[in-house]
């Protein structure tokens, strides 16, 4: 399993990579292996503000369909295009190509929150 010490962590499986106020989130390795094959990844959000634990899409597998929940408040500023061609991708590289979002971050104070890797492994039983 998977799981980046340099990224941060969501109890609903996302991983957030920060830069600034500037946020990269994904599914985890964990997620994308429990849902299987990823056939459609859909985020029809962009240019949208929404608060913490909203959800912002869906990844649709073979057998589910899952919501995608925002890991902070802010503005969803990119959708990864690539996914509309290649879903896989968040099966093959869920941490590189198989990002979905970049969001602009509201309330900072609200990175505290989100888990580092130790207790994201935790709560998976890593």
């Amino acid at each position: 399993m998977n799981i980046p010490s340099e990224l941060k962590y969501t109890k609903d499986h996302e991983w957030i990579k920060i830069d600034g106020d500037e946020l990269t989130v994904g599914i985890t390795d964990f997620a994308q292996s429990e849902l299987g094959d990823i056939v459609y990844v859909e985020v029809e959000t962009v240019d949208e503000t929404l608060d913490i634990e909203e959800v912002f899409g869906t990844v649709e597998a073979v057998k589910t369909v899952s919501d995608l929940f925002l890991p902070v408040s802010g503005e969803i500023i990119a959708f990864n295009e690539l996914l509309e061609d290649e879903p896989e991708k968040v099966n093959s590289d869920p941490y590189g190509e198989g990002w979905m979002v970049k969001i602009k971050a509201s309330d900072v104070s609200q990175f505290d929150s989100l888990l580092s890797a130790d207790d994201y492994k935790a709560i998976i039983g890593a």
